[in-house]
């Protein structure tokens, strides 16, 4: 029986000007997800507008010639002031990391190091691109050694615990740099665009950082795991510390010491998804897809890891919100799109199976299908889908078509 997780709002609603659901929750400390977590979601007001195109209307506005000297101040402060390296990329070859540290590099003047928390299964042409951005730009780079049996585990019961795939991923995507900057005191870390855009409250994309609480804390007793305090983990798979610490966000009073400071280089410059993929095919040799991504339209994001469209796929189970919603309300922010077009992509690609790796995924972590798939319906909220004729279906839709529209 599928139960309601997450405390979303019961009643489902569409923005008029990007598609996106009121279901899409905002971005939380990933250490800190359970089945309990209550998740803020994106907010949208009596008139249909969700904040995220309020934020790309006022985004038209903002004086980036401005923002970029305060991007120039920030680096000025940094350059040759903390060793070899001047500030931290991570990133794993796709387009906003390639697209990050060569502007930092070869436009800015900074010498970048690059830091990677490898896919859970790099696809063939993921690990290209991601050589062919190391080599492209002369970059130095650090990638993670991790207890592979460890990352299954994780990644195994975050799909059973949460149905979240790439739980394992993000942890690493947001706890491995702070790591290294800590090693080598390197305090300037740079991401791409702030989550903020795609989901959170409006305020947030008026702050160039990173709040401290994403990947660090003070409180090791609350932290979870696929669900999991990550000490059971520790006792019930026999692991030790060690192998579980470079999951782990590091310790506040140690981001503190050398005054931490994760800034999105998205905030400094006018950041539009499509220009850095244009940008990193030219100045990176960033290959896209050699075929349709399933799930969506799209060829070029987030194509490195063979769980990235099963991860899409689990959001569209528990949130009713697919690939193709994503990267629709993304092209609609950014007036790449107009709305029957967005309407029609998602009707026809959205919640899409993707079942090019799937057999190899549950393979690798030792999952059978059908116990997969027994999963997804535990986790189908009661007011987002129905089940008609041994079929379950949307309640509701962009395209208002659902059972219940």
């Amino acid at each position: 029986m599928s139960q309601n997780y997450y405390g979303l709002p019961k009643k489902v609603l569409f923005c008029k000007k990007t598609l996106m659901s009121n279901q899409r929750p905002a971005s939380t400390p990933e250490f800190k997800h359970t089945l309990k977590s209550k998740k803020k979601t994106l907010y949208i007001d009596k008139n249909g507008i969700s904040e995220t195109w309020k934020f790309s209307r006022l985004k038209k506005k903002i004086n980036f010639k401005c923002r970029e000297g305060l991007l120039l101040k920030l680096l000025d402060k940094h350059r040759g002031k903390h060793g070899k390296y001047d500030c931290i990329v991570p990133g794993s070859g796709g387009k906003d990391s390639c697209y990050a540290a060569h502007v930092l590099k070869y436009k800015y003047g900074m010498n970048p190091l690059t830091v990677t928390w490898p896919p859970i299964l790099y696809t063939d042409y993921g690990y290209q691109n991601f050589k062919n951005w190391i080599s492209s730009g002369n970059f130095e780079n650090i990638s993670a050694k991790r207890n592979e049996k460890l990352m299954k585990i994780i990644t195994k019961y975050s799909i059973l615990n949460l149905m979240h795939p790439f739980q394992s991923f993000i942890l690493g995507q947001k706890n491995f740099a702070p790591k290294i900057a800590l090693k080598y005191k390197i305090p300037l870390i740079f991401y791409g665009e702030s989550e903020s855009e795609h989901g959170s409250q409006i305020k947030r994309n008026f702050n160039p950082t990173r709040e401290s609480e994403f990947f660090s804390t003070n409180d090791y007793n609350n932290i979870y795991l696929a669900g999991m305090k990550f000490q059971d983990i520790m006792n019930d798979f026999n692991f030790k510390f060690k192998d579980m610490e470079i999951f782990l966000p590091i310790k506040q009073k140690d981001a503190e010491k050398i005054n931490m400071q994760i800034h999105y280089l998205g905030y400094y410059l006018n950041w539009v998804p499509q220009e850095t993929f244009y940008y990193s095919v030219d100045k990176c040799n960033f290959r896209p897809r050699p075929f349709r991504t399933q799930g969506t339209y799209s060829r070029y994001n987030s194509i490195d890891d063979k769980i990235d469209d099963l991860h899409y796929y689990t959001t569209f189970i528990k949130f009713g919100i697919g690939r193709t919603t994503y990267d629709v309300s993304q092209e609609l922010r950014n007036d790449h799109l107009n709305i029957e077009e967005g309407k029609k992509l998602i009707k026809k690609y959205d919640g899409e199976f993707p079942d090019k790796y799937f057999s190899e995924i549950m393979k690798y972590l030792n999952i059978s299908e059908s116990l997969f798939f027994k999963f997804c319906n535990k986790f189908r909220p009661k007011h987002i889908w129905k089940k008609r004729g041994g079929n379950w279906l949307l309640r509701h839709t962009a395209n208002y078509d659902g059972t219940d529209d």
